[in-house]
């Protein structure tokens, strides 16, 4: 079950928070922009576990109180993933990931390392830019909610 937001920063408290992809929506969607993103990343998750994932982690605006944010940011485990049949637009990382925010409406990033801060994404994403920590979501994939 996911912990309420932070009243004074809208910011999940600190930590990784399981949720369901049910909570999720009923938790960050709240209007149509989110619920649009909400459809983008429903469609990347369905191929994220057609290839055997089984973890990715929400972050970003989207997992805040922001009554808009302008997309989600996310990063999916890469054990047990069948990276010769994955669509090829989870590995393009050229031009800002630009492809996928085209197709989903948000980022999604292998769970490896950060380049500048030595931590792979799933850390480096519990990390504000003025260094304060924050909470982030795991949805457990291909499996019982």
């Amino acid at each position: 079950m996911l912990p309420q937001l932070d009243s004074e920063t809208g910011l999940l408290p600190v930590g990784e928070h399981e949720a369901s992809w049910d909570e999720v929506m009923e938790r960050f969607g709240w209007n149509e922009k989110r619920r649009a993103l909400l459809d983008g990343l429903a469609e990347a998750l369905e191929l994220l576990t057609a290839v055997g994932c089984l973890q990715v982690w929400l972050n970003g605006s989207f997992v805040t109180a922001k009554e808009e944010p302008l997309d989600f940011d996310a990063c999916w485990d890469t054990d047990g993933v069948e990276l010769d049949e994955i669509d090829p637009v989870f590995l393009d990382l050229t031009a800002g990931r630009a492809a996928q925010k085209r197709r989903f409406g948000g980022e999604l990033l292998p769970n490896v390392i950060e380049a500048d801060s030595g931590l792979v994404f799933a850390d480096f994403f519990q990390n504000e830019r003025d260094g304060s920590r924050k909470g982030i979501v795991v949805l457990k994939l291909g499996g019982p909610t």
